[in-house]
């Protein structure tokens, strides 16, 4: 089968001079799908795994139509994109920026929470093409007059189920019942739940639906792995084990909550890794500020909550640890589709203890396959499912395989290394090994 280029979409000069200038030259499974429907003006529910480009997929047929068709008149945006999260929310309009940087006389504005209202007054009182918000920050700006939607000709609703997840969905209502209806309407999700339906049910007009397979992507460029846990110190021990191995480059730690985060994030640090926590209860300067240390190789070890799940895209993640499992088995995928980015491979581990037991089965049964079981030398876990959760086939316990064990490079004991020292908002480089396990 022949791959299409995205010359062949026929997109406005300037938006196929960025990608060039970018070094893309084609395009993913999820955008060669979309981006012809999105062309065509048809609405579109389009169901994609993380890390696919899916921003690229709805952004550039919004782009082009901006390059292509005068707007009605006004100083408001013509396009909305509404994400879960304000880390997703920054990552698409940075994509969008890259996208448009050939567009003359463009701007695009994001809105969300924790960031200064004065500011976004100001962003907003000026003219621009593009804005990206979360919800809750945007019903505020909405609410106190301060948006202009009179222009809007499209309409995009990122990571949908995730959003209902969140309890967005009256929200989510409430903003399209104030866009113009001759609107063109796009739906992505990771996951199409009866809520997804329900909500696209109400907001788009004849879409067409697409469905990429995620056995394209994570099977291939993420290597995700169970490994067993007896309580809560062998937990710890294997968290040690794992980050002091040299075949790690930068790791999410993935916790169930925010308190717990904090302080794995303290315990961590004082254990002479340098280490962020990033949750929902801190200010958008200070989670702005870990992503920033992250990207820059300045924190080895982020330890989150699920908001961090969407929208951090740092390609030197070689490795996702849930020290806790997911309460939602979807947010499994969007935890480990944090590593193997890029073309990039990765590794995601997932600590299990008795209580995880049926969480993994949720998740397994989501992602249509068994997670393969191994353990870490020396600190194996005398804790086995019982009979009736015993996995099927091929999902057998094994060794950790390839060199550079987790934990081969230094145990528990170890004496901390370099970034020990000092207050945490000053954390240093804790010394970075080769990318993975292997």
């Amino acid at each position: 089968m022949t791959v299409p280029s995205f010359d062949s979409f026929g997109l406005a000069a300037p938006l196929s001079r960025a990608l060039a200038r970018l070094g893309i030259a084609s395009p993913t499974p999820i955008q060669a799908a979309a981006i012809p429907v999105l062309l065509g003006g048809a609405d579109l529910v389009a169901t994609a795994p993380t890390g696919t480009g899916k921003t690229a997929a709805f952004m550039l047929p919004a782009l082009h139509r901006i390059a292509t068709a005068p707007g009605a008149p006004g100083r408001g945006p013509r396009v909305l994109v509404l994400t879960p999260t304000r880390e997703l929310a920054q990552q698409v309009e940075r994509a969008t920026r890259d996208f448009a940087r050939m567009l003359p006389r463009f701007t695009s504005v994001c809105i969300t929470g924790g960031a200064s209202y004065q500011i976004q007054n100001r962003q907003l009182a000026a003219p621009h093409e593009v804005l990206v918000a979360t919800p809750g920050r945007f019903i505020d700006q909405l609410r106190g007059g301060r948006i202009d939607l009179s222009r809007i000709d499209t309409l995009v609703l990122d990571e949908a189920d995730r959003m209902l997840d969140m309890g967005f969905s009256d929200d989510v209502l409430e903003i399209a019942r104030a866009v113009p209806a001759a609107r063109q309407t796009v739906c992505f999700t990771a996951t199409l739940s009866r809520g997804v339906r329900q909500l696209a049910s109400q907001l788009l007009r004849d879409p067409q639906w697409l469905s990429i397979e995620r056995a394209g992507v994570e099977e291939t460029a993420i290597d995700d792995h169970v490994i067993y846990v007896d309580d809560t110190g062998h937990r710890d021990r294997l968290l040690q084990a794992c980050l002091r191995d040299t075949g790690l480059g930068q790791a999410i730690v993935f916790t169930a909550t925010k308190r717990h985060a904090e302080e794995l994030a303290d315990a961590l640090h004082r254990d002479g890794f340098a280490t962020e926590a990033l949750h929902g209860d801190l200010s958008q300067r200070d989670r702005t500020r870990a992503l920033n240390r992250l990207r820059r190789g300045e924190c080895k070890v982020l330890v989150a909550t699920d908001v961090a799940a969407r929208g951090i895209d740092v390609a030197t993640i070689t490795h996702v640890i849930n020290f806790q499992l997911p309460k939602f088995a979807e947010d499994y995928v969007h935890r480990i589709g944090r590593t193997g980015r890029a073309g990039a491979t990765g590794q995601a581990l997932s600590f299990v203890g008795r209580e995880d037991v049926f969480a993994l089965r949720k998740i397994e049964h989501l992602i249509g396959r068994s997670v393969q079981v191994s353990e870490i030398e020396g600190h194996e876990a005398r804790f086995r499912p019982s009979s009736r959760d015993q996995r099927p086939a091929g999902g057998r316990r094994k060794p950790w395989k390839g060199g550079g064990r987790p934990g081969a490079n230094g145990g528990p004991g170890r004496k901390p290394g370099p970034g020990a020292g000092g207050r945490r908002d000053a954390r240093g480089s804790a010394g970075r090994g080769r990318p993975g396990f292997q």
